[in-house]
């Protein structure tokens, strides 16, 4: 992969400058008056109305996304996310970037809001018979000047009738005209139901020792928590739970293990951790759950549904104050969803209740220093071979005996397990699981590498 800051020459500074400037001429020539407009779209909220309204050509665009410093020689990555939203994948080469490093850069370094990038697809889903359709059903309230169905979406935005927490008239809309786009609405709202909108982690950002590179961890607390008294359910765990406690043990943390927990243990539980005064002393704090689950929650061992956030929420600052600006990791290993793939090897972490599913909307608390590393992203299930144990746990400890020696950071650990969960299989070959991290963490969390070997 290209590096970001690379330059496009190598004479003066000035030069490069009139260089990177012809590469914004080159892709300006290559885009018509509704790419134009599909830029000014996806910009609204980053750049000032006024300016896009002013803009008639993509250098006009280019040009104030350099003054609003979201684009630079140094950095072009924003245009290239533009320019991929707006399938002129082509032109990503002068900017020295692939589709395919694109797509692997958006989790993390996405600009364009869930919400803009929803009604964008939407828009190239609605047809000229179907923005007829839409404008019918609303035609007391619409202006007498000819829409497109991206100026169609804008209007019922400016106008307050929708916007990323109120849907309800856009999905009216779609079940009567285009039924079909309901599923980039629900996609959406499960999206935004774990995305934690944090600043991109610059390579120099700061660790939480300040000046230090590493953080060191005294007091920890790993919840290990199986489901019901039954001996097959209890064993279903053993083997992630083991190799969890090693792990955490060997990176220096003081572990703690709770087995087959019922809901008023688990508060009680809660409620000793939130006053441990030995958090004063300790620079880092991790959760670990290993149960069964649903949107949003874990079920404990007397199959009381508990919020994720209701867990969490007792080590907030206000809370907890001695973890008060010390990054404090919750790792779920639990399905997201009710749906059950029976395999010989292969299980799913979930039950079928009576109980609502409850949402995942702000699991993590509104403030800073928090991690959610889940299983499964929300609404499906999490696999464990009954041997060997979960995917998600095998993955995780797997990893982080490999790349905290290397002094990798919390996030990119988790990256390289989601990608390699993401390519396991179950022996049929047909059932697969993405797990997913959200996270409010402001500096990068490097563990110090033991001085011991680990043998597992």
């Amino acid at each position: 992969m290209k590096s970001q800051g690379q330059h496009w020459c190598s004479s003066s500074d000035k030069n490069c400058k009139v260089s990177f400037r012809e590469k914004l001429l080159i892709i300006d020539s290559n885009l018509g008056v509704q790419d134009v407009e599909n830029l000014k779209f996806l910009c609204v909220g980053l750049v000032p109305n006024k300016k896009l309204e002013k803009s008639s050509s993509a250098s006009d665009v280019f040009e104030h996304l350099l003054a609003e410093d979201l684009l630079s020689e140094e950095d072009p990555f924003f245009l290239a996310e533009l320019l991929y939203i707006i399938r002129q994948k082509k032109l990503l080469q002068h900017l020295n970037y692939t589709k395919e490093e694109v797509e692997g850069l958006l989790p993390t370094r996405q600009r364009v809001s869930l919400f803009r990038n929803l009604l964008y697809e939407l828009s190239e889903g609605i047809d000229s018979e179907n923005l007829k359709d839409m404008i019918f059903l609303l035609k007391d309230s619409l202006p007498k000047t000819e829409m497109t169905s991206l100026s169609f979406l804008a209007f019922l935005e400016k106008q307050g009738k929708i916007d990323e927490d109120n849907l309800t008239c856009l999905e009216d809309l779609c079940k009567t005209v285009v039924p079909k786009l309901l599923r980039n609405i629900e996609k959406y709202k499960r999206e935004k139901a774990v995305q934690i909108v944090t600043p991109p982690i610059d390579k120099e950002a700061e660790s939480y020792q300040g000046e230090e590179e590493l953080v060191s961890q005294t007091d920890v607390k790993t919840f290990l928590e199986a489901l019901p008294q039954e001996e097959s359910w209890q064993n279903k765990h053993a083997g992630s739970n083991e190799i969890l406690s090693h792990v955490f043990q060997w990176l220096g943390f003081t572990v703690h293990i709770h087995n087959n927990v019922t809901k008023g243990e688990m508060e009680e539980v809660l409620q000793e951790q939130k006053c441990n005064p030995a958090h004063a002393d300790g620079d880092c704090f991790v959760f670990c759950i290993l149960t069964h689950g649903k949107f949003g929650a874990v079920y404990s061992s007397d199959e009381a549904l508990i919020p994720i956030r209701e867990i969490m929420s007792h080590f907030t600052a206000l809370q907890c104050p001695r973890l008060a600006e010390k990054p404090k990791l919750f790792f779920i290993q639990a399905c997201q969803g009710e749906e059950i793939q029976p395999s010989v090897s292969i299980e799913a972490d979930a039950l079928n209740p009576e109980q609502p599913p409850t949402s995942l909307q702000d699991s993590i608390p509104a403030e800073a220093d928090f991690l959610l590393g889940l299983a499964t992203v929300p609404g499906y299930v999490s696999f464990r071979h009954v041997e060997e144990g979960s995917w998600y746990i095998q993955s995780l400890c797997n990893h982080l005996k490999k790349l905290v020696p290397r002094h990798e950071d919390i996030l990119s650990i988790l990256t390289a397990v989601n990608n390699d969960v993401s390519r396991r299989v179950d022996k049929q070959g047909t059932k697969k699981q993405m797990p997913q991290p959200a996270f409010t963490l402001r500096k990068k969390l490097v563990f110090p590498v033991p001085l011991d070997a680990l043998s597992l």
